[in-house]
């Protein structure tokens, strides 16, 4: 299986894996490609003067097994926004229906709209809820994706999804790298995740209080926990603005932590997500290349990717291997 020909990986004499990727982020793809020992296939993406997304397939898919690499965020290379990118996968989905396809897999490690997977008000729309119901309506026959806001997410489909985390691999960037570690959850809704960062570690656990006056701003109250003296790692799922983790390193830092770092799955670095980090206490800030990061990053930004683990569920996927394997079945524990 790790023989290199032109966009394909072929299983036997019918079944064949094809890897195609979307603007939002090629160079993950590719990277995807690299550790499948394949190439990408070729496809046509653009954008009309009027800003309509085109897709076409230029070779046949028919009875293969396509997976489409497209996490759900903006691309400023390829002039790409999030929207953009969603309306993109749809298309590329859609035309690997039509043009017969065996299965189509959407692997979106970056879910856009994922924090809107409630009502927090009346009237508001469940978005989240509406992008599963929308892949499913083009024809998506499973989605691989990475560390889900909400785990309870994957509840919106009613299809396969395979539900990976980069967790662990955080976990060991910080391994050896300081023998009184804590970790701290950016809230409570946290915990559960964070304890498992922390056993990996074997590392103690705190946690802040955090409170949201209202969307895309956070208030720490205080720490609970003995951080002082030690070396703190506070653990998210995403970097946004950035607001509320640097307001989390300070607190942290106040509470007489001796060094503090910072990990999370998804960069999506809006806004003043740059500002907000360089004037934060963090040492290194730990992220994965589920997002392209856009130009002018911090020197502490640490990129650690994702695409061997996803590159080895893609694979686990065609041949119809145990995806949880990966993580020893414990992959819904997070």
């Amino acid at each position: 299986m790790g023989r290199r020909v032109t966009g394909t990986l072929e299983l036997g004499h019918h079944k064949r894996l094809m890897l195609f990727s979307g603007r939002a982020n090629p160079t993950l793809a590719h990277h995807i490609a690299d550790r499948l020992g394949i190439e990408l296939g070729p496809i046509t993406l653009k954008t009309f003067s009027n800003d309509e997304v085109y897709c076409r397939f230029d070779e046949s898919i028919r009875g293969a097994d396509v997976f489409l690499v497209q996490p759900m965020c903006g691309n400023l290379e390829n002039g790409v926004n999030a929207n953009d990118a969603l309306l993109e996968l749809l298309v590329m989905v859609d035309a690997a229906v039509g043009a017969s396809a065996h299965r189509v897999i959407a692997v979106t490690p970056w879910y856009g709209y994922s924090r809107q997977d409630k009502k927090s008000a009346p009237r508001e729309p469940i978005s989240a809820r509406m992008v599963a119901r929308t892949l499913e309506a083009a024809g998506v026959d499973r989605v691989l994706t990475m560390d889900l806001h909400a785990g309870q997410l994957q509840g919106f489909f009613g299809i396969p999804v395979d539900h990976m985390t980069a967790l662990m691999l955080l976990a060991d960037h910080f391994a050896g790298l300081d023998d009184d570690l804590v970790v701290v959850a950016p809230d409570a809704g946290r915990v559960k995740l964070n304890k498992q960062f922390a056993t990996r570690l074997g590392a103690g656990l705190a946690i802040l209080d955090k409170e949201r006056p209202q969307q895309q701003v956070a208030e720490i109250g205080h720490v609970i926990g003995d951080v002082r003296g030690r070396t703190a790692i506070v653990v998210d799922d995403i970097i946004d603005t950035a607001g509320t983790l640097r307001a989390a390193g300070e607190a942290v830092a106040g509470a007489g932590a001796r060094r503090v770092f910072a990990a999370a799955t998804h960069a999506v670095f809006s806004g003043r997500a740059y500002e907000n980090l360089a004037a934060s206490p963090f040492e290194r800030v730990v992220v994965t290349d589920t997002i392209p990061l856009r130009p002018g990053v911090p020197a502490s930004i640490d990129v650690v990717s994702c695409a061997p683990l996803l590159a080895d569920s893609i694979r686990r996927i065609f041949t119809d291997d145990s995806v949880s394997e990966v993580f020893g079945g414990k992959n819904h524990a997070f």
